[in-house]
Protein backbone atom coordinates (compact mmCIF):
# COMPACT_ATOMS: atom_id res chain seq x y z
CA UNK A 1 0.00 0.00 0.00
CA UNK A 2 1.64 3.22 -1.15
CA UNK A 3 -0.19 5.22 1.53
CA UNK A 4 1.23 3.16 4.40
CA UNK A 5 3.62 5.94 5.45
CA UNK A 6 0.62 8.22 5.92
CA UNK A 7 -1.21 5.62 8.00
CA UNK A 8 1.90 5.06 10.12
CA UNK A 9 2.23 8.82 10.65
CA UNK A 10 -1.36 9.01 11.90
CA UNK A 11 -0.84 5.99 14.14
CA UNK A 12 2.20 7.65 15.73
CA UNK A 13 0.23 10.74 16.80
CA UNK A 14 -1.36 11.47 20.14
CA UNK A 15 -5.05 11.65 19.30
CA UNK A 16 -8.02 13.23 21.06
CA UNK A 17 -11.58 12.97 19.80
CA UNK A 18 -14.90 14.53 20.71
CA UNK A 19 -18.42 14.28 19.27
CA UNK A 20 -20.53 17.43 18.95
CA UNK A 21 -23.91 16.92 17.33
CA UNK A 22 -23.33 14.76 14.26
CA UNK A 23 -19.72 15.90 13.88
CA UNK A 24 -16.69 14.07 15.24
CA UNK A 25 -13.63 16.23 15.80
CA UNK A 26 -10.18 14.68 15.99
CA UNK A 27 -7.01 16.46 17.08
CA UNK A 28 -3.64 14.88 16.24
CA UNK A 29 -0.38 15.86 17.92
CA UNK A 30 2.70 14.51 16.17
CA UNK A 31 6.17 13.91 17.57
CA UNK A 32 7.64 16.37 15.03
CA UNK A 33 5.63 19.22 16.62
CA UNK A 34 2.91 19.44 13.99
CA UNK A 35 -0.79 19.28 14.81
CA UNK A 36 -3.70 18.33 12.57
CA UNK A 37 -7.40 18.82 13.26
CA UNK A 38 -10.20 17.09 11.39
CA UNK A 39 -14.00 17.11 11.42
CA UNK A 40 -15.95 14.06 10.24
CA UNK A 41 -19.62 13.81 9.37
CA UNK A 42 -20.79 10.88 11.48
CA UNK A 43 -23.61 10.01 9.09
CA UNK A 44 -21.36 9.64 6.03
CA UNK A 45 -17.88 9.09 7.49
CA UNK A 46 -16.60 11.82 5.15
CA UNK A 47 -13.99 14.26 6.43
CA UNK A 48 -15.35 17.79 6.11
CA UNK A 49 -12.46 19.87 7.43
CA UNK A 50 -8.75 19.41 7.88
CA UNK A 51 -6.24 21.97 9.09
CA UNK A 52 -2.58 21.93 10.07
CA UNK A 53 -0.52 23.83 12.59
CA UNK A 54 3.23 23.65 12.12
CA UNK A 55 5.90 23.48 14.82
CA UNK A 56 5.83 26.17 17.50
CA UNK A 57 7.79 29.31 16.75
CA UNK A 58 9.90 31.36 19.14
CA UNK A 59 7.27 34.11 19.21
CA UNK A 60 3.73 32.88 19.76
CA UNK A 61 1.72 30.07 18.20
CA UNK A 62 1.78 29.45 14.44
CA UNK A 63 -1.37 29.97 12.38
CA UNK A 64 -3.62 27.10 11.40
CA UNK A 65 -3.45 26.33 7.66
CA UNK A 66 -6.63 24.92 6.12
CA UNK A 67 -6.16 21.96 3.79
CA UNK A 68 -9.81 21.06 3.46
CA UNK A 69 -13.04 22.90 4.15
CA UNK A 70 -16.06 24.07 2.23
CA UNK A 71 -15.86 27.57 3.70
CA UNK A 72 -13.29 29.13 6.02
CA UNK A 73 -14.76 29.74 9.44
CA UNK A 74 -13.79 29.65 13.07
CA UNK A 75 -13.24 26.12 14.34
CA UNK A 76 -13.44 25.98 18.11
CA UNK A 77 -11.67 23.09 19.81
CA UNK A 78 -12.83 24.11 23.28
CA UNK A 79 -14.42 20.91 24.52
CA UNK A 80 -15.56 22.09 27.99
CA UNK A 81 -13.96 18.98 29.41
CA UNK A 82 -13.78 18.63 33.16
CA UNK A 83 -12.36 15.16 33.73
CA UNK A 84 -8.66 15.90 34.13
CA UNK A 85 -6.32 18.74 33.29
CA UNK A 86 -4.34 16.58 30.89
CA UNK A 87 -7.32 16.02 28.60
CA UNK A 88 -8.27 19.69 28.76
CA UNK A 89 -4.76 20.74 27.87
CA UNK A 90 -4.77 18.39 24.89
CA UNK A 91 -7.75 20.14 23.37
CA UNK A 92 -6.98 23.69 24.51
CA UNK A 93 -5.31 26.32 22.40
CA UNK A 94 -6.57 24.89 19.12
CA UNK A 95 -8.93 27.67 18.09
CA UNK A 96 -8.32 29.26 14.73
CA UNK A 97 -10.03 31.78 12.50
CA UNK A 98 -9.64 32.35 8.78
CA UNK A 99 -10.89 35.59 7.28
CA UNK A 100 -11.92 35.96 3.67
CA UNK A 101 -12.08 38.87 1.24
CA UNK A 102 -15.40 39.85 -0.25
CA UNK A 103 -14.05 40.35 -3.76
CA UNK A 104 -10.80 38.41 -4.16
CA UNK A 105 -10.99 34.87 -5.62
CA UNK A 106 -11.59 32.42 -2.77
CA UNK A 107 -10.55 28.78 -3.09
CA UNK A 108 -12.30 26.17 -0.95
CA UNK A 109 -12.18 22.40 -1.07
CA UNK A 110 -14.45 19.57 -0.06
CA UNK A 111 -14.49 15.78 -0.18
CA UNK A 112 -17.44 13.65 -1.25
CA UNK A 113 -17.76 9.89 -1.41
CA UNK A 114 -16.46 9.73 -4.98
CA UNK A 115 -14.82 13.10 -5.68
CA UNK A 116 -12.51 15.85 -4.53
CA UNK A 117 -14.03 19.22 -5.35
CA UNK A 118 -12.60 22.74 -5.41
CA UNK A 119 -14.66 25.90 -5.75
CA UNK A 120 -13.09 29.20 -6.69
CA UNK A 121 -15.56 31.97 -5.92
CA UNK A 122 -15.53 35.53 -7.30
CA UNK A 123 -14.57 34.28 -10.77
CA UNK A 124 -16.86 36.15 -13.21
CA UNK A 125 -15.27 35.03 -16.48
CA UNK A 126 -17.02 32.57 -18.85
CA UNK A 127 -15.96 28.92 -18.83
CA UNK A 128 -13.88 29.12 -22.00
CA UNK A 129 -11.49 31.58 -20.34
CA UNK A 130 -10.25 28.98 -17.84
CA UNK A 131 -7.52 26.42 -18.40
CA UNK A 132 -7.42 23.62 -15.82
CA UNK A 133 -4.57 21.15 -16.23
CA UNK A 134 -3.22 18.21 -14.24
CA UNK A 135 0.56 18.64 -14.06
CA UNK A 136 2.35 15.54 -12.81
CA UNK A 137 5.69 17.34 -12.48
CA UNK A 138 4.14 19.86 -10.10
CA UNK A 139 2.02 17.15 -8.44
CA UNK A 140 -0.82 19.60 -8.69
CA UNK A 141 -3.73 20.97 -10.69
CA UNK A 142 -2.92 24.30 -12.31
CA UNK A 143 -5.67 26.84 -13.01
CA UNK A 144 -5.02 29.78 -15.31
CA UNK A 145 -7.06 32.20 -17.41
CA UNK A 146 -6.47 33.30 -20.99
CA UNK A 147 -6.90 36.93 -19.91
CA UNK A 148 -4.03 36.48 -17.41
CA UNK A 149 -6.22 37.58 -14.50
CA UNK A 150 -5.77 34.42 -12.42
CA UNK A 151 -3.17 31.71 -11.87
CA UNK A 152 -3.23 29.10 -9.13
CA UNK A 153 -1.32 25.90 -8.39
CA UNK A 154 -3.59 23.60 -6.40
CA UNK A 155 -1.81 20.75 -4.58
CA UNK A 156 -3.64 17.47 -4.10
CA UNK A 157 -2.18 16.01 -0.89
CA UNK A 158 -4.52 13.00 -1.03
CA UNK A 159 -2.81 11.90 -4.24
CA UNK A 160 0.63 12.59 -2.79
CA UNK A 161 -0.14 10.39 0.20
CA UNK A 162 -0.96 7.55 -2.18
CA UNK A 163 2.00 8.21 -4.49
CA UNK A 164 -0.32 8.86 -7.44
CA UNK A 165 0.16 11.76 -9.91
CA UNK A 166 -2.90 13.81 -10.95
CA UNK A 167 -4.60 12.67 -14.17
CA UNK A 168 -6.25 14.99 -16.66
CA UNK A 169 -8.91 12.38 -17.43
CA UNK A 170 -10.15 12.59 -13.82
CA UNK A 171 -10.92 16.34 -14.03
CA UNK A 172 -14.23 17.96 -14.94
CA UNK A 173 -14.88 21.71 -14.83
CA UNK A 174 -18.09 23.74 -14.49
CA UNK A 175 -18.85 27.41 -13.99
CA UNK A 176 -21.94 28.93 -12.40
CA UNK A 177 -22.83 31.86 -10.16
CA UNK A 178 -19.36 33.40 -10.59
CA UNK A 179 -17.82 30.19 -9.24
CA UNK A 180 -15.43 27.84 -11.01
CA UNK A 181 -16.08 24.26 -9.88
CA UNK A 182 -13.30 21.70 -10.40
CA UNK A 183 -14.17 18.07 -9.71
CA UNK A 184 -11.58 15.31 -9.48
CA UNK A 185 -12.80 11.71 -9.54
CA UNK A 186 -11.09 9.85 -6.71
CA UNK A 187 -9.09 6.78 -7.76
CA UNK A 188 -9.80 3.57 -5.86
CA UNK A 189 -6.58 3.86 -3.85
CA UNK A 190 -7.75 7.10 -2.20
CA UNK A 191 -11.05 5.49 -1.20
CA UNK A 192 -9.07 2.59 0.22
CA UNK A 193 -6.83 4.96 2.19
CA UNK A 194 -9.84 6.82 3.59
CA UNK A 195 -11.32 3.52 4.76
CA UNK A 196 -8.06 2.64 6.51
CA UNK A 197 -8.07 5.99 8.33
CA UNK A 198 -11.63 5.40 9.54
CA UNK A 199 -10.59 1.96 10.80
CA UNK A 200 -7.75 3.61 12.71
CA UNK A 201 -10.08 6.18 14.28
CA UNK A 202 -12.42 3.44 15.53
CA UNK A 203 -9.88 2.71 18.27
CA UNK A 204 -9.58 6.34 19.42
CA UNK A 205 -11.51 7.05 22.60
CA UNK A 206 -14.17 9.65 21.89
CA UNK A 207 -16.04 11.86 24.32
CA UNK A 208 -19.32 13.72 23.95
CA UNK A 209 -19.45 17.49 23.99
CA UNK A 210 -20.58 18.73 27.41
CA UNK A 211 -23.14 21.02 25.73
CA UNK A 212 -24.67 18.07 23.88
CA UNK A 213 -24.63 15.94 27.03
CA UNK A 214 -26.47 18.64 29.01
CA UNK A 215 -29.05 19.04 26.25
CA UNK A 216 -29.69 15.30 26.35
CA UNK A 217 -30.10 15.28 30.11
CA UNK A 218 -32.45 18.28 30.08
CA UNK A 219 -34.58 16.68 27.39
CA UNK A 220 -35.35 13.66 29.60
Amino acid sequence: MSYQNWINYLKSAEKNSIVSGRIRKVLYKFADGQQMSEEYNMDTGIVQRRAWRKCKQLMGEPEWEIELGEEPRQLNWSANKTNGAGDSDAMAGAEFTVRESNTAPLLTKRITKKNIEWRIRNMPYPLDVYNVKAQAEKRAIVVSTSNKKYYKVIPVPELDRCGVPPQQSSITVHHQFNTLIITYSKPDIICEMEAQVLMLLKDVETETSMDDLLKGLMAK
